[in-house]
């Protein structure tokens, strides 16, 4: 379940409700649209019922909401986590926001939020780690390789207020006696909210046409100038990108990362050490050896099992036709899957074709791969009864996977 946050239209002040993953907003009153921005995660409050007056103190918890896929010698496994953990160390506090986070609404912090803020004493990457080695208990051993994919990282601040006792201001009832202790939740540090909500203008920075994209949309057409556009930091930065164009007028056009990356550890190069790598029933071909190697990862967000098997058949094939640097010409799929998030599963991706298993995958925790460039490109898909289907890859997509993904 997303979470629901309330906000106002940056533009006229008009009150809206958002999805975590909104990018994209049009205001309903005064039609402007605008990109919601970030320098490093976006951070929400609970709302409080603490009498007017009282003094309220936000206790960070990291909250992160993914696909942590785990390799395995029994195999490729994945489980889907939302989760959440006090990013202060505090005796005494609840070890999760529960269902809170999913059940009530919640609002943006910006600068003028009043209140006091306490300072993160985890930082994100720990927490991250902490989280896989809660869920590793229970695998299988050995394990070679972990990684989130398509994953939401934001803090939450749980408001609580001192009067004698501490309260829970979510519920304004006072907590256990055996909880947190008042005086350490008021000597923690802390300060005012600091971070500003950046909105900036959905218009094309090279000639100035309205930004074209879906609501969770992360790049963005210009219809005039036939550019791409992608959110890096709180700037709006080019995008490269290709398009497989097709004859059929009814084409679905999905995106993929194509990533050309250094692979130390194992020789990948070219297409030629990928047959062989792979131990692919092919001849190889002279001309092989020069045709570069390039990881193809889906742009959008699916379901853990059919995210990995898209990864490795796109992967496996290597489309080498004849792009063209041209919007596609059609029904478009939303790119939800931002290329940080594709670069982590390049090793994931690795695993799940690397041949002989027993030999490689011992090896997978020293392979080192390196991302040197990206390209994002447009694959056409005939629309069946029940499938997407792209006939020169000889792979289907199944459209209800593709209408749950909305919902990752």
């Amino acid at each position: 379940m997303k979470l629901l946050i309330e906000h106002q239209c940056p533009q006229c002040g008009a009150p809206a409700v958002l999805e975590e993953t909104d990018r994209l907003f049009r205001c309903e009153f005064c039609r402007v649209k605008s990109i919601l921005t970030r320098d490093d995660y976006f951070r929400y409050l609970l709302p409080d019922r603490a009498p007017q007056g009282r003094k309220l103190i936000y206790v960070p918890y990291w909250r992160l909401r993914g696909t942590l896929f785990s390799t395995t010698a029994q195999g490729l496994l994945h489980r889907f986590v939302d989760v959440s953990h006090p990013a202060v160390d505090l005796r005494g506090l609840p070890v999760s926001l529960g269902l809170r986070s999913q059940a009530l609404k919640l609002r943006f912090v910006t600068p003028d939020t009043a209140g006091r803020f306490l300072a993160p004493q985890l930082d994100r990457k720990t927490v991250a780690e902490q989280f896989k080695e809660q869920y590793a208990v229970d695998l299988p051993r050995p394990l070679y390789h972990q990684a989130y994919v398509g994953d939401t990282l934001s803090m939450i601040y749980a408001p609580y207020y001192v009067n004698g006792r501490v309260y829970d201001a979510v519920l304004d009832e006072p907590l256990p006696t055996a909880s947190v202790d008042g005086d350490a939740l008021q000597a923690a540090d802390g300060d005012r909210a600091r971070w500003p909500l950046e909105f900036i203008p959905a218009l094309c920075p090279k000639c100035g046409w309205d930004l074209d994209g879906q609501r969770d949309a992360l790049a963005l057409f210009c219809g005039n100038c036939g550019s791409m556009w992608r959110t890096e930091g709180t700037k709006l930065r080019p995008l490269r990108f290709a398009t497989l164009q097709s004859d059929q007028p009814d084409a679905v056009y999905l995106p993929f990362w194509r990533i050309r990356a250094e692979v130390g550890g194992v020789r990948l190069d070219s297409f030629a050490d990928l047959v062989r790598l792979a131990n692919l029933p092919r001849v190889i071909q002279p001309q092989w050896t020069e045709m570069g190697f390039r990881f193809w990862i889906p742009a959008f967000k699916l379901m853990p099992r059919a995210f990995s098997r898209l990864c490795t058949h796109t992967t496996l094939a290597q489309p080498h036709a004849d792009f063209r640097t041209r919007p596609p010409r059609g029904r478009v799929q939303a790119v939800t899957l931002p290329v940080e998030e594709a670069v982590d599963s390049l090793k994931t991706t690795l695993s799940t074709f690397i041949k002989p298993a027993r030999k490689l995958l011992p090896q997978l925790p020293a392979i080192q791969i390196r991302p040197r460039a990206f390209l994002l490109a447009y694959l056409p898909f005939a629309e069946g009864p029940h499938d997407l289907i792209q006939p020169d890859l000889k792979l289907a997509i199944n459209r209800n996977q593709l209408r749950q993904s909305a919902a990752l």
